[in-house]
């Protein structure tokens, strides 16, 4: 119901894409904004990878860090060696990245018009990042570590005691960098998308930031700020 209820939603408004774009991104809820879509993956860098080889598609998902170089961007991330994903990412075809922000189930209860007549559906509000590039095999033994070195500092630093590769023997760290593929991926364009009920009345979006202030799980919060900044004179979405 949930993805029959998007299509309702949001079929009155014209993508303008020309059928160029593999993402569907209607007009209201694209994002061109770099710092901004930089901002989301690294906020959640755990990507989804995607790629069409020999083997037909495969999707890994995996770690990042986004390095400001270049226009997008380049990301850096790693695959296991016994990972098939690689081989086909070092043939350097175009692959995708998928980077999914705050989401969550919107009830068309939380919408006054629904006392109105009662044509409401429900639907998904999301955030999501498209990066798209090649992938170049990285795999001189100083570069993986220092790859893994940065990717552990940018997930222990909220740690009291952060953890690094240093403080495991240096013999098993050697033993696991082994084990690893890395890769330098140039991103060549980027694609946003937040859904925050822009395409709702203004009654409507404040009855979904009280009805996700009220559900409180998951990414309800995060997503109630972004429906009030989209929403707001002056904000993201203006």
């Amino acid at each position: 119901m949930a993805g029959q209820a998007e299509a309702l939603a949001e079929e009155h408004l014209t993508p303008n894409n020309g059928g160029r774009e593999p993402m569907y991104l209607p007009e209201l809820f694209r994002v061109e904004d770099v710092p901004q879509m930089h901002a989301l993956m690294r906020a959640r860098p755990f990507a989804a990878l995607v790629s069409s080889g020999s083997a037909g598609l495969f999707a890994s998902h995996l770690p990042t860090i986004l390095k400001d170089e270049g226009r997008y961007g380049v990301i850096e991330c790693h695959l296991a060696r016994a990972n098939p994903h690689w081989r086909d990412l070092a043939d350097g075809g175009e692959a995708l990245m998928i980077f999914q922000g705050a989401e969550g189930y919107i009830t068309p209860n939380w919408y006054p018009s629904k006392a109105e007549g009662g044509k409401v559906v429900p639907t998904w509000n999301f955030a999501v990042v498209h990066a798209y590039g090649r992938a170049e095999v990285m795999n001189d033994e100083q570069w993986l570590r220092r790859h893994v070195t940065g990717l552990t500092a940018q997930q222990e630093k909220d740690q009291s005691r952060p953890w690094a590769p240093s403080d495991a023997p240096s013999s098993f760290v050697d033993s696991m960098l082994r084990g690893i593929i890395g890769f330098r991926f140039a991103v060549t364009r980027l694609e946003g998308k937040w859904k925050m009920s822009q395409n709702r009345t203004p009654k409507d979006r404040e009855g979904v930031v009280k009805g996700l202030a009220s559900r409180a799980r998951g990414d309800d919060r995060e997503i109630a700020e972004l429906v009030s900044r989209y929403t707001t004179p002056g904000g993201a979405g203006s």
